[in-house]
């Protein structure tokens, strides 16, 4: 309300400095100085006051009227010549109307002189067209950007709110599988269990130290998934077995935390892994991606699953990237290929 109040304000302001110095520049013309007064001239000078603010609320509508709705639609390169052709024809209709049909019925003595008429919707024309391409269109296209600069904020947050609900998703995941871990583990050995629950912390930690991130280093995730490997080969041994293969001048570029990390955790729920039949896990840098594959052996049993895993680091790149997530199966293995960010690609 006040911004809008001091936009009112500010074209009284225009409106009323433009017909003074219009006034006299043509009092300048006719008289040869601009020391000359009229009590009519108040008259006269009221009228152009009221002539410009009027410009003024029509350039406003015209403006909105080409900016969307049908008026956007015209064709670009046509578009300029129709706007300012209706700017024209408003302001002769507007001339007319405030300031010759007011001469005529209030100013006494005044002629009507063809030269003087010509004269005022030329001068008119120009005013008008003046003040809508230099003044009221550039404040239409500065509001412009600023509600595309708004929406792509409220855009960004709205993506920011959604990631960091799927983030959040992630913690409680991995501590509801790990704790089912150990609690296998206790009654099978404690020593074990005890110092499963040491690395376990340490993973947790690194988990937590990197939630607060979109993106981290490869390099990061991959002492993640060491210290993780760690307490898979506590509990499963041989059973299931890793091969990592990644270019080190690779580890700079990013992906979203704990990304390998849930891809390992799924294979090793959903496949069974025995010493005859260990599971095959790789992790291979291939490009600017990295490729995580293990080959397919289901379980017979029912496992319990969250439904959280695959589809959570999909979501999260939609979020963060362009790059896609690339699943495939065949009848042999399971294959995930995951982007790897450049920091500026977010």
């Amino acid at each position: 309300m006040f911004q809008k109040s001091a936009l009112i304000l500010k074209k009284i302001g225009i409106a009323i400095l433009t017909s003074v110095l219009f006034f006299y520049v043509m009092v300048f013309i006719h008289q040869g100085t601009i020391w000359y007064f009229q009590t009519s001239f108040l008259t006269e000078l009221s009228l152009l006051i009221i002539f410009l603010l009027a410009l003024f609320w029509t350039h406003n509508y015209i403006s909105k009227f080409y900016s969307k709705g049908y008026g956007a639609s015209i064709n670009s390169w046509f578009k300029p010549f129709v706007e300012g052709a209706t700017v024209i024809l408003v302001t002769i209709v507007l001339t007319f109307i405030l300031m010759l049909l007011p001469y005529l019925t209030f100013v006494k003595g005044f002629r009507l002189q063809a030269e003087r008429v010509r004269l005022g919707f030329v001068i008119g024309t120009i005013v008008s067209l003046f003040f809508y391409y230099f003044v009221e269109r550039q404040r239409s296209n500065k509001q412009l950007q600023e509600q595309f600069l708004r929406a792509e904020q409220l855009q960004k947050e709205n993506f920011r709110a959604q990631l960091e609900a799927l983030k959040a998703q992630v913690n409680p995941h991995f501590l509801f599988n790990s704790l089912n871990v150990l609690s296998s583990l206790v009654y099978k050995d404690p020593n074990i269990a005890a110092q499963f629950i040491g690395q376990l912390s340490e993973v947790y930690r690194a988990i937590l130290d990197s939630s607060s991130h979109q993106l981290v280093p490869l390099r990061e995730e991959l002492k993640l998934i060491e210290a993780y490997i760690y307490l898979l080969k506590t509990r499963f041994g041989d059973n299931v077995r890793f091969e990592i293969n990644v270019a080190p001048d690779k580890e700079h570029l990013e992906l979203p935390p704990t990304s390998l990390q849930m891809l390992i955790e799924n294979a090793v729920k959903h496949n069974g892994h025995t010493a005859q039949k260990p599971l095959f896990i790789s992790i291979v840098s291939d490009g600017d991606a990295l490729i995580v594959r293990n080959n397919l052996q289901p379980r017979l049993d029912e496992v319990n699953s969250t439904k959280v895993g695959l589809q959570n680091i999909i979501n999260r790149y939609k979020y963060l990237s362009d790059k896609q997530v690339q699943v495939e199966q065949t009848a042999e293995e399971f294959i995930v290929k995951l982007p790897l960010l450049q920091v500026d690609a977010v």
